[in-house]
């Protein structure tokens, strides 16, 4: 029979490294207190901070940790919370994502579908998306792959007044590969 551990570790001693540490969970003996409009209030003790903290009716939060003594700083932290988050939330919705529009040719593709795919892919250029074509190789179609590359010269070629070409023409086993990027 193996011998059996167990780990047990009390409640509230491990924050994660996300939050910081308010009222009761700051253990130091001396802290440096920042009031909430900025002002010194000195170095006293955890327990001293915490009570200027509850006359105010605010939390004590630790936000300098390594300095020598830690700084913690009187504010509410709810709304703290509610103000970051909502900073994320505008930084989220400010961002741009890019799709990746994917197009197929053959090597043997006819004039006509060639400039369908083309349009498509200027569509999706002009609309801020990334363009992927790719030309596919069957059966001994892969041994003449200068055509796929004078194909893609074309395409570039054709869609060059909605974007510009990112990665050029690679050949990467049966399937030849080229990305096109929107002007910006």
């Amino acid at each position: 029979m193996q011998p059996f551990f167990c780990l047990c570790f009390k409640e509230g001693l491990t924050i994660s490294k996300n939050d910081l540490q308010i009222n009761e969970q700051i253990r130091d003996n001396e802290i440096r207190v920042v009031s909430a409009d900025g002002e010194q209030l000195g170095v006293m003790s955890a327990k001293e901070a915490q009570d200027i903290a509850y006359e105010k009716g605010m939390d004590l939060v630790k936000i300098a940790p390594q300095a020598k003594p830690p700084v913690c700083k009187i504010m509410d932290y709810g709304k703290y919370k509610f103000e970051l988050n909502k900073r994320e939330k505008e930084n989220r919705k400010n961002q741009k994502v890019i799709n990746i529009k994917e197009v197929q040719l053959s090597p043997s593709i006819d004039t006509n579908d060639f400039n369908t795919k083309c349009n498509h892919a200027i569509k999706f250029l002009k609309k801020g998306d990334k363009v992927k074509v790719i030309v596919r190789f069957r059966g001994r179609e892969v041994s003449h792959s200068q055509i796929g590359y004078t194909l893609l010269e074309r395409f570039a070629e054709q869609a060059k007044e909605a974007g510009t070409v990112e990665k050029p023409a690679k050949l990467e086993g049966r399937n030849m590969t080229m990305f096109l990027a929107p002007l910006s």
